[in-house]
């Protein structure tokens, strides 16, 4: 019978090899996010819930359930991979996103660079078919 060659390199179900996974950092455990992003998200998660609420008690119990089941299918709904990504524009306009004027709004978008070039559709399907060879969408030139 031979002896394994290798190593393990979790021992007691945790990682601790330092050159392979990097240190672990006990602050990270602790602490978490920023103070401003935790309460911000708590902030918005209570917003939800009021609103559900609101909603509930002004027209049944039905229409939440509605719009949570819409909310659902629509975080679902992706593009195929591909040239063109999913904007989930949907999405925004049920959750009330595209009110928001988020840091993407005024930092340039690499989309809307001038070097851009736009995806060629059967280039593409192309590729994916395997008739022709190289990237599905090269985006900068």
């Amino acid at each position: 019978m031979e002896a394994s060659k290798t190593i393990p390199h979790e021992i007691g179900g945790v990682r601790s090899d330092a050159f392979r996974f990097g240190l672990h950092g006990v602050k990270s455990d602790i602490v978490g996010s920023h103070p401003l992003q935790s309460s911000y998200h708590s902030a918005k998660v209570r917003q939800e819930k009021m609103k559900r609420k609101i909603l509930a008690n002004t027209y049944g119990s039905a229409l939440p359930m509605k719009l949570e089941l819409e909310r659902q299918i629509l975080s679902r709904f992706q593009r195929p991979s591909g040239s063109i990504t999913s904007s989930m524009v949907g999405l925004e306009a049920l959750t009330g996103a595209l009110d928001d004027f988020g840091f993407e709004d005024y930092l340039n978008d690499p989309k809307d660079s001038e070097s851009f070039r736009p995806a060629d559709m059967h280039h593409g399907m192309e590729v994916r078919l395997g008739l022709s060879r190289g990237p599905v969408c090269p985006s900068f030139i």
